[in-house]
């Protein structure tokens, strides 16, 4: 089976869950993962960070998906994600390739969390004054739909401004936010994998969508995979690290052949753009 399907994304799913994984959205892992947030029972006794454990109150997978585009793509991977009993965190951009009010109630409907994908420095041209007012205004814009508590910054890689310099300027927590992932979650002990660049070793093409100052560390234990099956065959092994965060795009992911290729064709023309950005 072809890479980056939803046939395959299930395949992924039931790995994971077959391997002891808790399934659960960022939310859930702020209330009952992180010590400053919840019980962080998810943590008592770890004395080897990121290492496989089989303790299953210490196993889980944070899913986080960041809908860029094509927002109908969301339904189908929460459909999945409903039929495997998992959690996940769902967040929307203010474009209209992304902010499709029916898509957004479909997906708070099925019992998702959804959240603010925020990119307001960049639409705002770097003015923190304006940028913190368009926050303000869309994050109640999407309570009308979820009661959000947490946000995730849109990489915006053709941007010059990085959004989450916005917090430079003013505190999150003020709005009622409890976290953002790039903040919030420790990754000294929470691996992270995205597929950015439709591929799950695509950190060297990204601009701001990785980890880097854990990036080395992971490689160095062996946690870098390429294709779906390798973190799959790593879960039904049992090397697969014991806590990560999944980070999908829902418009890669598809069963149509035509938009299958288009996505293949146009990330690989993508990706050789942002390695000379990087560069």
């Amino acid at each position: 089976m072809r890479d980056f399907t939803l046939g395959k994304y299930r395949e992924l799913l039931k790995a994971l869950s077959g391997a002891g994984y808790k399934l659960i959205s960022f939310e859930e892992y702020l209330q009952t993962c992180q010590p400053a947030y919840g019980s962080a029972v998810c943590y008592e006794q770890i004395e080897d960070k990121n290492l496989p454990t089989d303790d299953p109150a210490k196993k889980f997978v944070i899913l986080r998906h960041d809908i860029d585009k094509r927002a109908a793509q969301a339904v189908s991977v929460a459909e999945i994600e409903q039929e495997a009993g998992a959690h996940a965190s769902y967040y929307f951009r203010v474009v209209k390739e992304s902010n499709r009010p029916e898509v957004i109630r479909k997906i708070a409907d099925m019992g998702f969390e959804v959240g603010y994908h925020y990119e307001d420095m960049s639409l705002c041209k770097g003015e923190p004054e304006a940028a913190k007012a368009h926050f303000e205004e869309w994050l109640e814009y999407f309570r009308r739909y979820y009661p959000v508590r947490t946000i995730c910054m849109h990489g915006a890689p053709q941007s010059g401004y990085d959004s989450k310099d916005l917090w430079k300027h003013c505190d999150y927590h003020d709005f009622g936010i409890i976290g953002e992932p790039y903040f919030d979650t420790d990754f000294s002990r929470v691996v992270y994998l995205t597929d950015t660049g439709r591929r799950w070793d695509g950190y060297r093409v990204s601009v701001r969508d990785k980890i880097p100052q854990y990036q080395e560390q992971w490689q160095q234990l062996g946690y870098v995979y390429h294709s779906t099956d390798d973190i799959i065959r790593a879960a039904n092994t049992g090397t697969l690290p014991g806590q990560l965060m999944i980070t999908t795009h829902p418009q890669r992911w598809t069963d149509k052949p035509w938009l299958w290729h288009y996505e293949l064709l146009r990330q690989t023309f993508v990706n050789m753009l942002k390695k000379m950005i990087v560069k």
